[in-house]
């Protein structure tokens, strides 16, 4: 049933998907959303997975490649990191990622890249990392991550596709679109190295609180929402010039 429901979204809202080709002549700049154990490693809390995902695994996967790729290259990457308060609940979600605990802390995989020079973390205490960038006195980490290093494209990946990674770009490209993070021109999703969690009906329906969250269908959803915002979704990055 489900996957015949997908297959009549994807026929209603069809995604055109492309091969995004990163000039070397421009500073693009990646963004790794909450690639952390509370949503990726088995086990390792309430909202992560049960057993291995084949999709948060190759999110996993090629966040890592792409991680390598960008600091081999000096460039600037960016990691929110979901980190709560214990005493501040995320409703409708029950606790996770709450701070100074592993699940808040970025997958095995990828924790190399926190004695990177190129690379800021930054902790968030809700689903958008814009806002969550937010500082007492107004400025924004993220913003000035952006003009610091003078990025003209970000290349988006990390989870969950229709919640945190579909908030974060709303923000940024409606703060770019009324001029307030030049340089920053594009905003690129990268759809094979993003990834959400699945809660099948019969699941949500005996489990008090939860919703629905059928895995492929939200995944395809969160990237039709952030290219109807205006967001690029590639299905394949490389960088330099098309032959």
């Amino acid at each position: 049933m489900v996957s015949q429901t997908i297959d009549v979204l994807k026929n209603e809202l069809p995604l055109e998907q492309e091969l995004v080709v990163l000039p070397e002549d421009v500073v693009t700049g990646l963004v790794l959303v909450d690639i952390i154990n509370g949503f990726c490693t088995v086990g390792a809390g309430n909202l992560a997975p049960r057993e291995p995902n084949r999709q948060i695994s190759g999110t996993i996967s090629e966040s890592v490649r792409l991680a390598r790729l960008f600091c081999d290259k000096k460039l600037p990457v960016m990691a929110f990191l979901d980190s709560h308060h214990p005493d501040k609940p995320e409703d409708p979600y029950p606790p996770h990622c709450i701070q100074g605990t592993d699940e808040s802390n970025l997958v095995p995989a990828l924790q190399w890249i926190q004695n990177e020079t190129n690379v800021t973390i930054r902790r968030k205490d809700c689903y958008d990392g814009y806002l969550g960038s937010m500082e007492a006195d107004g400025s924004n980490v993220f913003a000035d991550w952006v003009k610091n290093n003078h990025i003209e494209a970000i290349l988006v990946v990390g989870l969950c596709t229709d919640i945190c990674v579909l908030d974060f770009v709303c923000s940024t490209l409606s703060v770019r679109n009324r001029g307030f993070l030049a340089p920053l021109k594009d905003v690129i999703v990268y759809s094979r190295a993003c990834a959400t969690f699945d809660v099948p009906l019969h699941i949500a329906t005996n489990t008090k609180g939860a919703l629905p969250h059928p895995q492929e269908l939200m995944h395809h959803i969160g990237l039709y929402m952030a290219k109807e915002r205006g967001a690029k979704i590639a299905n394949e990055v490389l960088f330099g010039a098309l032959k």
